[in-house]
């Protein structure tokens, strides 16, 4: 939408991880030299966590794609699975055949792959990402697959990814043997105030774009609103760009910002605090709270799916022709079983959005004024073409599902998105 007017070759700010839009900030550089290490070492357990939007994943993907040739990547990403679905998703992922309920042939089908690789001078890598979704008794599953070693090696590396909560988790009493096996950890935390300049022009110049687009003084309500959270700095920069495309603004000053902080209040950004004399009507607070934490949903599972085909379409280029078939069968499965649910999901996330503008900027109004200004408030939002696509009935969801495509039902994810 905007790049052709700010002379940007792509997008600098995507909510999908992207590993070459990596920026190292201390925190990140350190804890890409933990993983790194790590895996070098062979290390049986390596545990990362931080927060939602922190960067784990782009780390993790920046890994991937400088790994070395010798080692054997498996990644699962659905991890609200139960023990014995677990079990399958890694038999899956190795490419072995599923023995479903005899749990024993399962082990010993992954045991006697991961003996074959050793034998041929290979290491196998085991990465879940989402780990905090897992039980105690699926992570006591994946203890157990660490029980097959040489006297002095792992056959089995085994990288756990999530929020903190999985940090939390694993220091529970019934999964301590779990946590002793943990040889390397890092917490990854948010930018500091310093590092949003950085971090954002970085971006900018990455995409090829001037890095003076946003103005000095826009940095520090950027790192207000968004705690330093890379995915929250992404969503509230693209916007920015997309409200100043709409005014032919070559710069982006504190005014955008701040409609945009207005705006997308409901996605994460930080709270505002109510003007002095003025009180929430009982329940709105709760009520927005709500929206938020739905929208917010949202967001994440439109980016694990997209998420989830990334990794796919690099499983393809990793392993070449011969499981190509496989590959893209299992994509457009997955699209096939997406796609409804999505459209529902996306229906829901524009109305939310224009219930929030409406509020946001109609509040003390009259009832005629109010009705105007919510017309005005999403003819401007980037999701606007969302709402007047779909509607408010059921019928527009039979529309959408009926005259979309699988393959341009992802490109309106992203316009959703943008």
């Amino acid at each position: 939408m905007y790049e052709k007017f700010y002379g940007f070759k792509e997008k600098p700010f995507h909510l999908v991880p992207n590993p070459n839009f990596l920026y190292l900030s201390k925190k990140h550089q350190n804890a890409l030299t933990y993983l790194e290490y790590g895996l070098s070492e062979g290390s049986g357990f390596i545990l990362l966590t931080g927060d939602i939007g922190a960067g784990k994943t782009t780390i993790i993907r920046h890994i991937l794609n400088r790994i070395e040739d010798n080692i054997e990547v498996g990644v699962i990403f659905n991890t609200n699975v139960n023990s014995g679905e677990l079990i399958d998703l890694v038999l899956h992922e190795f490419e072995l055949e599923s023995t479903y309920d005899n749990k024993a042939k399962s082990l010993d089908a992954i045991f006697q792959y991961l003996i074959k690789k050793y034998s041929q001078g290979k290491r196998v890598l085991l990465i879940i990402d989402e780990a905090q979704n897992l039980s105690t008794q699926a992570l006591e599953e994946i203890r157990m697959l660490s029980n097959l070693q040489t006297d002095d090696q792992m056959l089995l590396q085994i990288m756990l990814v999530g929020q903190p909560e999985l940090k939390r988790k694993l220091h529970s009493a019934a999964l301590i043997q779990l946590s002793q096996r943990i040889a390397v950890s890092y917490h990854l935390g948010a930018l500091e105030p310093d590092e949003i300049k950085e971090y954002v022009t970085f971006r900018l110049e990455k995409a090829n774009g001037s890095p003076e687009i946003f103005e000095e003084d826009t940095f520090a309500p950027i790192y207000q609103a968004s705690g330093g959270i890379p995915r929250i700095i992404n969503l509230l920069c693209d916007t920015a760009l997309v409200y100043g495309y709409g005014e032919s603004l070559k710069r982006i000053n504190t005014d955008v910002i701040s409609q945009v902080i207005l705006d997308k209040g409901g996605l994460g950004l930080a709270v505002h605090e109510q003007p002095a004399g003025e009180q929430p009507l009982a329940g709105q607070e709760q009520s927005d709270d709500n929206n938020s934490s739905r929208l917010l949903a949202l967001e994440e599972k439109v980016a694990s799916l997209q998420q989830q085909i990334d990794w796919r379409l690099a499983e393809i280029s990793r392993n070449g022709a011969p499981s190509n078939d496989r590959l893209v069968a299992e994509l457009r499965e997955l699209l096939t079983i997406e796609r409804k649910k999505t459209d529902k999901l996306l229906l829901e996330y524009g109305k939310l959005k224009v219930g929030l503008a409406v509020r946001a900027k109609n509040e003390n109004e009259d009832e005629g004024g109010a009705a105007a200004k919510a017309k005005e408030a999403v003819e401007r939002s980037p999701s606007s073409g969302l709402s007047q696509a779909l509607g408010d009935d059921d019928g527009a969801t039979q529309e959408v599902e009926s005259s979309e495509s699988a393959n341009n039902w992802f490109r309106r994810i992203l316009h959703v998105l943008s």
